[in-house]
């Protein structure tokens, strides 16, 4: 691939412009909006001039609800050897392109599984898609040739391909993004009358659960305006999980040992269920989950804080599988929860203490 064409230059499209660019390929930026365009030009992803003929790749990089018609209008004015979306749904842009009776060989939906809860081009990366899945949803139809640049293009963004089906792919992101948003919209939401009081206890739990909650809610009814059946489906199962929970829930207050019993399996039932949803997402790099172990460190809120306790894990000999921070309420403090393999946690945590960090058990 030498020449490339992003048609929107939002987070998504002026990312992956960025990481082309970067590769060497010459990226034509266009956007209905001609200043975003500029700006992404500017962040060094490319021209905001038109190219002069048909460049390799067309990347469409619009909300799905125009999705079909910009890929309706770039096939037809033919500026591209190949075309490619990179829509969060699959399904229903390619059914609407079959009923506009265009010649599907030359397309092919994709959809890169990353992203942040900023939206625009200030807020693109060329590292945005390093390491992720990038879903292709080839068909029979599918030119063999566009189905390389495709492929060239996720290797350019160092992502990994995932080839399915485009039904079945928007079933799967359903269930682990678009539900996801929404039931953390709906926790959010409880807080948004809360009083002040209760709100200031806020703790990681709860900064886990609305963290993408603060997302784009123009974005998000383009998403989930795509695909409202599968995630109205998921959220039924959901609403009949707290329907279930809300009655055990009440089973706790009886004085009736036997409803409370009741009650008590009922809430067992639902966190054991838990668990095992949990255990089956996927550990570091897309491999098996593993079980760490945390050595909990308090740290003050200074600069050069966490540059010394990776320095001195490293010292120690110990590898940091992953890393959470729980920022302290009212003090400069927080506790950095290092998760090292278990075998690690009595070396590393030695360690540490002899360097003269605090640890908390």
């Amino acid at each position: 691939m030498r020449t490339a064409l992003v048609i929107g230059t939002g987070l998504i499209g002026t990312s992956a412009a960025l990481a082309l660019a970067g590769r060497g390929v010459v990226v034509h930026l266009a956007d209905h909006d001609p200043e975003q365009a500029r700006t992404a030009a500017a962040l060094g992803a490319g021209t905001d001039e038109a190219p002069v003929g048909p460049v390799d790749l067309a990347i469409i990089a619009a909300p799905p609800a125009h999705v079909a018609a910009a890929l309706a209008d770039a096939m037809r004015r033919g500026v591209a050897r190949g075309y490619l979306d990179v829509a969060s749904v699959k399904g229903g842009p390619r059914r609407e392109l079959e009923s506009l009776g265009l010649d599907l060989s030359a397309y092919i939906g994709t959809h890169p599984m990353s992203g942040r809860e900023k939206s625009g081009p200030l807020a693109a990366t060329g590292d945005l898609f390093e390491g992720r899945p990038w879903v292709l949803t080839p068909t029979r139809d599918t030119d063999t040739e566009v189905l390389n640049l495709a492929l060239e293009l996720v290797s350019h963004c160092r992502a990994v391909p995932v080839v399915m089906d485009a039904d079945a792919h928007d079933r799967a992101v359903a269930l682990v993004s678009h539900m996801p948003h929404l039931v953390s919209s709906m926790v959010a939401a409880r807080l948004e009358n809360a009083e002040e009081a209760a709100v200031r206890l806020c703790g990681q739990g709860i900064r886990d659960v609305t963290r993408i909650a603060a997302s784009d809610p123009r974005m998000w009814i383009d998403i989930l305006s795509a695909n409202p059946g599968p995630v109205a489906d998921l959220l039924a199962d959901v609403s009949a999980d707290l329907d279930e929970t809300v009655q055990a829930l009440r089973a706790l207050q009886s004085s009736d040992e036997a409803k409370r019993s009741e009650g008590f399996t009922g809430i067992e039932d639902v966190l054991r269920r838990g668990n095992a949803g949990q255990i089956r997402v996927p550990g570091k790099h897309g491999a098996a989950p593993t079980v760490y172990e945390s050595v909990v460190v308090l740290i003050d809120d200074q600069p050069g804080q966490l540059a010394r306790i990776f320095a001195d894990a490293g010292r120690a000999g110990v590898n940091i599988e992953d890393v959470r921070i729980e920022h302290a309420t009212g003090q400069q403090a927080g506790l950095v929860e290092l998760m090292v393999k278990p075998s690690a946690a009595p070396v590393l945590t030695a360690s540490l203490r002899e360097r003269g960090w605090s640890i908390r058990q």
